[in-house]
């Protein structure tokens, strides 16, 4: 028996390895341990969560940020982006449009846009609370301060998502402007779980300059602090970036990562991204075979899909989205799986 072999053992029987036994999972990865690695992830999730696929309603609520990540389409650098930004009675219909078609979460994602203060964001999400009291409300609106997080929760925000994007300073340094921090990033995510978030982290595979190195120690990163949701999704570059040229991610590092992602914290919330079925048409269904358990189609109105164009030819349309979710099951049906409109909780 190989030595990557023996560590994707020793991961499953462990749930922990070193940096450099990660890097060493990552960087001598082989179709073996590759079909090890899905097969216990499989089981894993399968004792917590059986056979089931949790749908979460994506609202894309606004492109505006005021930050300018080197990466990113919405950056606020780009002047070839055609800005919108949904009002709360628009992103309100959206929700009950959703709630009519069976989500029980709503996922509320925007660049850093200041339009949506505290107090909008407060009195928005007590009315779906309100209306909707057995729906959870997730919200991914990036970095805020520990008394805008708390809030938030108070309000009855359940779930919050923050990739961390990378766990390397050097890394971050390399896709971020110098006003961004990774020691800022990292403040944000213990402030959320500390509230009492459910919280999410998670990072790009396949970003510029990203190593095998690099990447363990985001695994390592996500072994201690215990994220109830990681997203991750292959890096896929944007026209209008500095990285326009780059190649975009592999589909099949992703879907291995996931796995293992799967076998450090068996009981994590862990999405078969956008980024992945854009990159791959069956994609989605690669990530949940891969040890995923959790889809986002876009509950967005149709004229806005576009402009939330973080990359290339982001998946707008089809599965993606949310009138199309017959379409979802079945896919989901034909792999094994069972689409489900409870709100999916993590199962401590």
């Amino acid at each position: 028996m190989n030595d990557v072999i023996l560590l994707a053992e020793k991961l499953y029987k462990n749930h922990s390895l070193t940096v450099n036994e990660y890097e060493k999972l990552i960087s001598q990865r082989t179709s073996e341990s590759a079909k090890y690695l899905t097969e216990k992830a499989d089981e894993v999730r399968k004792a917590i969560y059986g056979n089931k696929v949790f749908v979460r309603g994506l609202i894309e609520i606004s492109n505006i940020c005021k930050n300018d990540c080197y990466y990113c389409g919405i950056r606020g650098g780009n002047v070839n982006c055609e800005r919108y930004r949904l009002t709360p009675e628009e992103i309100f219909l959206c929700c009950k449009e959703g709630y009519a078609l069976g989500f029980r979460t709503f996922v509320l994602q925007g660049g850093e846009d200041g339009f949506f203060t505290d107090e909008v964001l407060c009195d928005l999400i007590k009315k779906i609370k309100n209306l909707f009291p057995e729906c959870a409300v997730t919200l991914s609106l990036g970095e805020r301060s520990r008394e805008s997080y708390q809030k938030l929760y108070v309000s009855g925000a359940d779930r919050y998502l923050l990739r961390h994007e990378t766990a390397d300073e050097w890394l971050y340094k390399k896709l971020h402007p110098e006003n961004m921090s990774l020691k800022n990033r990292m403040e944000c995510l213990k402030n959320l779980k500390g509230i009492g978030f459910q919280t999410g982290c998670g990072f790009m595979v396949g970003a510029p300059y990203q190593t095998a190195e690099h990447i363990a120690k985001d695994l390592k990163f996500i072994e201690e602090f215990k994220p109830d949701m990681c997203g991750i999704g292959p890096f896929v570059p944007h026209k209008d970036t500095k990285f326009k040229s780059n190649e975009h991610g592999s589909a099949e590092l992703t879907c291995y990562l996931l796995s293992i992602i799967r076998l450090i914290h068996p009981n994590i919330l862990l999405p078969a991204t956008t980024a992945l079925g854009t990159i791959d048409p069956v994609g989605r269904e690669k990530g949940i075979l891969s040890g995923a358990n959790v889809v986002m189609p876009n509950l967005s109105p149709e004229q806005v899909r576009k402009k939330y164009d973080l990359y290339d030819n982001k998946v707008s349309s089809g599965a993606e989205s949310a009138m199309q979710r017959k379409n979802l099951e079945k896919r989901m049906e034909k792999i094994g799986f069972k689409v489900v409109t409870a709100r999916g909780d993590v199962i401590k």
